[in-house]
C-alpha cells in the first residue's frame, strides 16, 4: 500500500477506538467501485477450477454432439395479408380493411399452431399409418406398429392422428418476420424429404382450412338469413291480413300519398274536410266581396259603372245638361226649346234610377246566394270535422297494425338485400394468404450444431467455473490479496511482504538492494505517518497464531531502522517460544524474563548484534507465568529505561489467540502492528484477535502481510512484474 493511501486510510488518531469489527464470515464477495477487479482476482487465484469445468463443459458439448441424431430444418414462407372482404364491398359481409392489427396476426400465428391443423395435416399425408414416421419422431409407443404395420387393436385412429400432430407441433417452427406480412413456417426432423413434404402440406392446408373457414362463415350467414326470411315473410303476411280485415271493419279507406307510395297515408274523410274547407274559405271570399258591393252606394257600384245601359242613359243626360246650359245663357227656363230638354232629362233621370235599382237587387241576390253557399259549407265543414275525429279514434289500431305491416317490411327487405350480397360475395372472396416460397429440399443437418454447441459449453462452464471459484472462494476464508485485507480486518494495510525462498530470508534481509528488504523500508515509511511526531518509538509486532511471520516482520523493521541511523533495539517478548536469539545463533540465557521477575542490571542483558545501531533482548528463560510478569510495573519500567538509550524500541509479541501476553504488552506500547500470512491466516481468526486487541485499548496502527505470492494477486499488484520493488532490476545489475 502506498503513502498516501495509507494516510486516507488511517485519519483516525493512532490509539483511538475503533468500530468494532463483525466476526462473522461475509456471504459474498464487498460490492466496491473495483467489483471488476476483485472478480479478476478470484478468476486468477481459481483458475484451475475455472479451466477444468470450461474443459469438462466443452468434452460433454462435443460427445452429445457425437451422440445426437441428424435432424433436418424445411422452411417456406408465407405471405398473411390483412382480410380485406371480396371484389365486391360489401358493407358488414366481411369485415372493414384497415392499418395492421397485430391482434389479427396473432390469431394467424396461434392458428399456424393449432391442433386442429396439426391434425389434419396428419390426415392428408396419412402419417397416422406410417411406422417410419412414428419411428423416427418417437410420436406414439413402440407397440402400435408390427412389422411396419398398424397392429390390430393397438390403437385407434384417432388416437394416431392425435399423436401424429403432437408429433408436427413439437417440430414446428412459426418465425414472424419483423416489419412485414412474412411468415416463415419450419419442420424439423431426421429425415431431409419429409421435413420438406410437411411443411409443404402445412402451408397449403392452413390455406385451405382458411377458405373452407371463410365459405363456412358464408354458409352458415346464408342459412341463418335464409330461415328468418321465411320468419319475416310469414310475419309480415300475417300483419297485412289483420292490418286489412281491421279496415274492412272498421270502414277505414286510406289513400296513398303521392310519390313512391312510401310515405304517410291519408283517408277519405282528410280529403273530404280539405276539399270543404278549401270551398268553404272560397264561398266566405266571395260573400265578403257580394257584400262589400252590397254596401257600395248604386252609381258608385262596380256593377252600376260597368253597366252599359246606365253607361248610355249617363252619356245622353250629360249632353242634354249641356245643350240646356247652353239655352239658358240666352233664352229663360220657360223656353220651350228649354222645357222639351228638360222633360227629356228627367225621363233619363228616371231610367238611371230603375237601372240602378235593378242592378242593387242583382247585387242583393248575388250576396244572398253568397251568404247561403257559405252556411251550406260551414254545416258540410262541421259534419266532416267529426267523420275525421270519429276516424281518428278508430285509426288508433288501425295505425297500429299498420306500422307492425311497415316495420315487418322493412326487416324483411333489410334481410332479403343481405342474403342477396351475401350470395354473391360468398362466391367472390380474396385469398388472403399465399406461399412465396416453397420448402426446398435441406442438403445438409440442420442440427447438432457443432460451434453452436460448443459456443454453449464454453458459456456453461465458464458459469460453473465462475459459480465453483465463488463457491470455493466463500469457503477459503483465507486472507490471500492485499487488497481485500482492510475491508476484512477494518486495520489499515502498511505493509506486503513478498515470500522469499526458504533459508534466504537471511541473506535478502542484509541486501539493501533485495525485494525483501525494498518490502520492510516500505513498512517503516508507512509506520512513520502513524502518528504526529512520526514512527511510534515503541512498536510491538503480533499475529493470529505462530508461524506467520512476526518474528521475522520484528527482526526485518528493526534491522530496517537501524540503516536508517537510529538507534533500535529488538525484545524478543515471546518468552513461550524465543526466536530472535536465533538471528544471532547465541544461547537464550539472560534477557526479559530475568529483568521482569526483578534483575535490574539491564545492561547485562542487552546482546549486541553485527549492525550498527542495532541491539537484542533475548526472552530469557521460560517463566512460571507470562502473564503476571507482563501485567506487572517492571514492564512499564522496562520501556522507560530503554527509551532512554533507543530511539524505538521493537517487541516481538506472542501470538494473541490463546494468550494474553499480546495484548498485555499491546496496551503498553506506542503502536501494535498486526501480522498475517497471505493465503493462511483465516479473516475469523484474524477478526477475533484484533478485536481482542482493540480490548485491551492497543493502538493498531495496521496491519502487514507476510509470504505473499504476488502471481495470486489482483492484476497490476505486484512485486517483480509489472511495478513494484523490482522495478529498473535487471539480471547484470
Amino acid at each position: 500500500m502506498s503513502t498516501l493511501e495509507f494516510h486516507r486510510q488511517g485519519d483516525a488518531p493512532v490509539g483511538a477506538p475503533e468500530e468494532p469489527v463483525n466476526a462473522s464470515p461475509p456471504t459474498m464477495p464487498n460490492l466496491r467501485p473495483d467489483m471488476v477487479t476483485q472478480v479478476l482476482t478470484i478468476a486468477r487465484r481459481r483458475k484451475w477450477i475455472i479451466i477444468g469445468a470450461l474443459a469438462m463443459a466443452l468434452v460433454a458439448g462435443i460427445v452429445i454432439t457425437l451422440l445426437m441424431t441428424p435432424k433436418y430444418t424445411a422452411s417456406t414462407i408465407v405471405e398473411i395479408q390483412r382480410e380485406n372482404g371480396s371484389f365486391i364491398n360489401v358493407e358488414g359481409a366481411e369485415p372493414k380493411t384497415g392499418f395492421v392489427d397485430q391482434e389479427f396476426y396473432e390469431t394467424q400465428y396461434g392458428l399456424l399452431r393449432s391442433d386442429m391443423l396439426a391434425e389434419r395435416v396428419a390426415r392428408d399425408l396419412r402419417l397416422y399409418d406410417d411406422a417410419s414416421f412414428f419411428a423416427l419422431t418417437h410420436a406414439g409407443p413402440e407397440d402400435w406398429f408390427e412389422g411396419g404395420r398398424v397392429k390390430q387393436g393397438a390403437s385407434t385412429r384417432e388416437q394416431r392422428i392425435r399423436a401424429a400432430g403432437d408429433a408436427l407441433l413439437r417440430r414446428l417452427g412459426v418465425r414472424p418476420e419483423r416489419l412485414s406480412r412474412l411468415v416463415t413456417l419450419s419442420m424439423t426432423t431426421p429425415d431431409a424429404t419429409l421435413s420438406q413434404r410437411i411443411i409443404n402440406a402445412w402451408a397449403s392446408t392452413f390455406i385451405k382450412v382458411t377458405l373452407e373457414r371463410r365459405y363456412g362463415a358464408t354458409a352458415y350467414a346464408r342459412n341463418f338469413l335464409d330461415q328468418r326470411l321465411v320468419q319475416l315473410r310469414n310475419r309480415l303476411d300475417e300483419s297485412e291480413r289483420r292490418l286489412v280485415s281491421y279496415a274492412r271493419q272498421e270502414a277505414i279507406i286510406n289513400l296513398p300519398t303521392e310519390g313512391d307510395g312510401k310515405g304517410e297515408e291519408r283517408s277519405l274523410a282528410s280529403e273530404d274536410l280539405i276539399a270543404l274547407n278549401t270551398e268553404l274559405a272560397s264561398a266566405k271570399a266571395d260573400r265578403i266581396r257580394a257584400e262589400s258591393r252590397l254596401n257600395t252606394p248604386g252609381g258608385t257600384a262596380t256593377e252600376a259603372l260597368s253597366n252599359p245601359t246606365l253607361g248610355t242613359l249617363r252619356s245622353r243626360r250629360a249632353e242634354l245638361s249641356a245643350d240646356y246650359a247652353r239655352l239658358m245663357t240666352q233664352f229663360e227656363p220657360q223656353y220651350p226649346p228649354a222645357v222639351a230638354i228638360q222633360n227629356q232629362i228627367g225621363q233619363i233621370d228616371r231610367s238611371i234610377s230603375r237601372e240602378e235599382s235593378r242592378v242593387s237587387g242583382t247585387l242583393q241576390q248575388n250576396y244572398n246566394a253568397s251568404a247561403e253557399r257559405e252556411r251550406a259549407l260551414q254545416q258540410r265543414v262541421d259534419q266532416a270535422k267529426g267523420s275525421v275525429l270519429d276516424l281518428r279514434q278508430r285509426s288508433i289500431q288501425y295505425n297500429i297494425l299498420r306500422r307492425d305491416v311497415d316495420t315487418s317490411r322493412e326487416l324483411y327487405n333489410a334481410l332479403l338485400q343481405r342474403y342477396k350480397e351475401i350470395g354473391v360475395a360468398g362466391g367472390v372472396g380474396v385469398n388472403n394468404i399465399s406461399v412465396v416460397d416453397e420448402a426446398e429440399l435441406p442438403l445438409g443437418p440442420s442440427s447438432p450444431n457443432l460451434v453452436l454447441n460448443l459456443a454453449l459449453a464454453v458459456a456453461v462452464g465458464l458459469l460453473l467455473g465462475i459459480g465453483g471459484a465463488l463457491i470455493a472462494e466463500q469457503l477459503d476464508q483465507a486472507i490471500s490479496d492485499p487488497a481485500e485485507v482492510e475491508n476484512a480486518l477494518g486495520v489499515p494495510l502498511v505493509g506486503t511482504i513478498p515470500k522469499t525462498a526458504a533459508g534466504q530470508t537471511e541473506q535478502e534481509l542484509n541486501d539493501r538492494k533485495s525485494i525483501l528488504s525494498e518490502a520492510y523500508f516500505s513498512l517503516q515509511t508507512n509506520l512513520a505517518f502513524a502518528t504526529t511526531h512520526g514512527m511510534p518509538r515503541t512498536i510491538a509486532v503480533t499475529s493470529t497464531r505462530p508461524g506467520e511471520g512476526k518474528s521475522t516482520t520484528s527482526y526485518a523493521l528493526a534491522h530496517s531502522i537501524a540503516r536508517s541511523s537510529r538507534r533500535v533495539i529488538l525484545v524478543d517478548a515471546d518468552m513461550r517460544s524465543p526466536s530472535v536469539q536465533e538471528w544471532l545463533k547465541q544461547p537464550n540465557k539472560i534477557g526479559l524474563s530475568n529483568y521482569l521477575a526483578g534483575n535490574d542490571d539491564l545492561a547485562s542483558m542487552i546482546q549486541q548484534t553485527p549492525f550498527e545501531n542495532m541491539s537484542m533482548l533475548f526472552a530469557g528463560p521460560y517463566p512460571p507465568s507470562a502473564p503476571e510478569l507482563l501485567s506487572d510495573d517492571r514492564i512499564e519500567k522496562l520501556i522507560n529505561e530503554l527509551s532512554q538509550q533507543f530511539d524505538h524500541i521493537v517487541f516481538d509479541s506472542p501470538p494473541v489467540m490463546g494468550l494474553a501476553d499480546a495484548p498485555l504488552i499491546g496496551s503498553r506500547v506506542e503502536g501494535t502492528v498486526f501480522v498475517i500470512e497471505a493465503g493462511s491466516t483465516q479473516k475469523v481468526m484474524a477478526r477475533v484477535a484484533i478485536d481482542r486487541l482493540r480490548a485491551a485499548h492497543a493502538a493498531l496502527v495496521g496491519t502487514v502481510m507476510t509470504k505473499f505470492n504476488p502471481r495470486r494477486a489482483q492484476f497490476g499488484y505486484g512485486y517483480g512484474y509489472g511495478y513494484g520493488y523490482g522495478y529498473g532490476r535487471t539480471d547484470e545489475a
